[in-house]
């Protein structure tokens, strides 16, 4: 059962701007409280919802995607913000030379929101994002940890039972397939979610990466209840009860979000 806000570009576009406003905004903030000014880039930007209320704020922003139709969909919702400069939406790759040329050590807050679960070589990402940073700049991430119930981002698939099942996403390869296939899923569907079983991250994962990239956790933020299932389903967001949040592994299998912000050491 695909949710509405899969195919309906304006009710996503506004969950992330709600989301973004509610929670995102405040978290970031306690690392930079007067956001007036700040160089801000978001990788994977999507319809641009994250950025509208730094935008309002008057953060100097870029957004990033590998996919023209969402930077299109972006300057739709977000045209007010581009003739002044405040705001520039661009098709690119960040690992592009010239891109790396413009933006070298530029930006005070790097967003990565629903983004890092879905890149390869999540190491190599983490690594080369030190160099688009400002002196003061940290990196913020918030994404669903692989284990959770829905960490393979089932609840895409058409069919309705495949949608609801938990942990389904953790069968083998060979079996997670063959089900999507029986269930009568369109290839688009598997190949995503196999996209998403080869890249979905893991608690541990991702801070063995920040160690190892030489950065360090500024902050960190467990949810039993992710914030965005407030604006899909009517859920209040709640944090991760702080025993569980304490036990390496388990915790990923009960968290559905991690709010992270990181920086250089």
């Amino acid at each position: 059962m695909s949710l509405e806000h899969h195919k309906d570009a304006t009710l996503r576009y506004q969950q992330q701007v709600d989301n973004s406003r509610d929670y995102v905004l405040p978290f970031i903030q306690q690392e930079f409280p007067q956001l007036d000014g700040l160089r801000v880039m978001e990788v994977g930007c999507g319809e641009g919802g994250v950025l509208t209320p730094l935008l309002e704020k008057g953060c100097q922003c870029v957004g990033v995607d590998l996919a023209p139709a969402r930077i299109e969909l972006a300057k739709s919702y977000l045209g007010n913000y581009l003739p002044s400069g405040q705001l520039r939406l661009i098709a690119k790759n960040i690992y592009d030379v010239d891109f790396l040329g413009e933006f070298r050590n530029s930006f005070d807050i790097i967003i990565l929101k629903d983004a890092i679960e879905h890149i390869p070589d999540q190491e190599k990402i983490i690594g080369h994002l030190k160099q688009l940073l400002s002196p003061r700049g940290q990196v913020y991430f918030g994404f669903p940890p692989w284990y959770m119930p829905h960490g393979g981002h089932q609840q895409i698939c058409a069919n309705r039972f495949l949608s609801m099942v938990p942990y389904i996403h953790l069968l083998p390869r060979p079996l997670y397939k063959g089900t999507l296939r029986l269930f009568g899923e369109e290839n688009d569907i598997v190949s995503e979610l196999m996209d998403v079983k080869s890249t979905g991250i893991s608690i541990e994962r991702f801070e063995k990466i920040v160690r190892r990239q030489q950065y360090k956790i500024t902050r960190r933020r467990f949810y039993m209840i992710n914030p965005i299932y407030k604006y899909k389903f009517g859920v209040s967001a709640r944090e991760q009860f702080k025993p569980i949040a304490s036990i390496p592994f388990v915790r990923n299998f009960f968290t559905t979000c991690m709010y992270y912000m990181i920086k250089p050491e």
